[in-house]
Formats: structure tokens, C-alpha cells, sequence
């Protein structure tokens, strides 16, 4: 899960028939990542977007994040590095737990969860395709009784956006892309997965993109 760049809008590709959902994680079946991580900042006192501006364009705190995501370094060493990222900015941060913290606002949401039981009920091929961040933010969720497929960032070495962590989900799933749309709430990553011709769904709740996986691709018409 990636908590930088968002942008809203949507992705489409030629028409043809889509039979697949992939999904993201944080954002999409919990609430906003980028809300919890501002949330996380005014308790530090500090100034608006900081912790999100660090994790965009600061070379240091942007590099610790996308090792992080991609496994080449664990949530410890991440905590520590940006503990002193913040700190570099005049804000006293203890390292440990600093990821956790940072994502203490999250709550799961049903909705969408249900949006996803719903999808399989009728038979769609669910992926869950994740950037991972901190130790425990799948903590409360069955991820394989969630999705048919689960490709995580930090386990198969690439994150979102990069086009391959949406090829492994699809060949996991043994579809084509595009057979596929995405669903995630940056517009970022709907640009990677467009890159494969997978289309593209803009997360903003799950009753709008039940709407959206319906009209626009005739998924999950059934299950309403």
C-alpha cells in the first residue's frame, strides 16, 4: 500500500470484456492511508502535509519508504530512518512502533469487504495487490479468505506502480490483463496497471465503485 501521489481521476482502456477485479489494500478495504498519516502528523504538532510531502519528495524518507515496500529493508530500519527524517524538521519522534503509529487511524472497511465477498459470491477472481507497510497493517484481516490471490509488495520484491507486481498478480490468477481492472484509491498506481492494459477504477467508496465495476464492465451485476 502507497500513501503518495493521489490524484484524482480515472483510467480506461479499449473496451473489451473484464472478468477480474484487482484490489487494493490500504485506502480501499481500510479508510484512507493519507488521512491517517496526516491525522498522525497534527498529534506531532506538525505543519499540514508534512509527513506525506517527506514521503513524496524527500530523497532520504522517499528511498527508506520504497525499500521498505519492497522488502530490502524491515519496519525497524524504516522507523529509525524516518524518525530522524522528521526529527531533521524539528520534530521529536521516538523510533519505535514509528509505522504502526503512523497508521493508527486506519479502520477496515465493511463496505468494501463486503463489496469483495460479494464479487467472489458471484464468481469473480479477486486479487489483493498491496504495497506493505509497517509490521502489522494487515493485522485483524483473513488476507486469503479475502481474495483468491494475494501479492504483497515486500514478498514478491516490486511495488505499485511498477507494471510486473500487476503481472504476477495477474499470472497468479492465470488471466490475462486485459481481462483485469483495478481498483485502488491512487491515481498513480491505476496509471502503472494501465501500462498492461488492465483498467482502472478510482476508489473513492465502495458504493461508488460497486457502481463503477458494474456499468463501466459489467462486474458483479449479479451480486447487487
Amino acid at each position: 500500500m502507497s500513501a503518495v501521489g493521489a490524484v484524482r481521476g480515472a483510467v480506461d482502456t479499449a473496451p473489451m470484456t473484464r472478468t477480474a477485479v484487482l484490489v487494493d489494500f490500504g485506502g480501499v478495504i481500510t479508510t484512507s492511508v493519507l488521512q491517517a498519516f496526516e491525522q498522525f502528523g497534527e498529534l506531532l504538532g506538525a505543519p499540514p502535509g508534512l509527513v506525506l510531502d517527506l514521503l513524496s519528495r524527500d530523497t532520504a524518507a522517499r528511498k527508506l519508504l520504497v525499500d521498505h515496500e519492497c522488502g530490502r529493508i524491515d519496519a525497524d530500519a524504516f522507523d529509525r530512518g524516518f524518525a530522524d527524517r522528521l526529527s531533521a524538521h524539528g520534530l521529536v519522534v521516538q523510533p519505535e512502533r514509528l509505522s504502526a503509529r503512523m497508521q493508527a487511524g486506519l479502520r477496515r472497511d465493511d463496505d468494501t469487504v463486503r463489496l469483495i465477498e460479494d464479487l467472489r459470491t458471484a464468481g469473480v477472481p479477486i486479487a489483493l495487490v498491496s504495497n506493505a507497510f509497517g509490521r502489522d497493517c494487515y493485522a485483524g484481516f483473513d488476507l486469503d479468505a479475502l481474495a483468491d490471490v494475494v501479492v504483497i509488495s515486500s514478498e514478491v520484491g516490486v511495488r505499485k506502480p511498477s507494471r510486473k507486481i500487476y503481472a504476477i498478480a495477474c499470472t497468479r490468477l492465470g488471466i490475462d490483463p486485459l481481462q483485469a481492472v483495478m481498483v485502488d484509491d491512487l491515481q498513480q498506481n491505476l496509471d502503472g496497471a494501465a501500462r498492461l492494459g488492465i483498467a482502472g477504477v478510482l476508489h473513492t467508496d465502495a458504493g461508488d465503485t460497486r457502481t463503477q465495476l458494474s456499468e463501466r464492465f459489467g462486474i458483479g451485476r449479479r451480486s447487487r
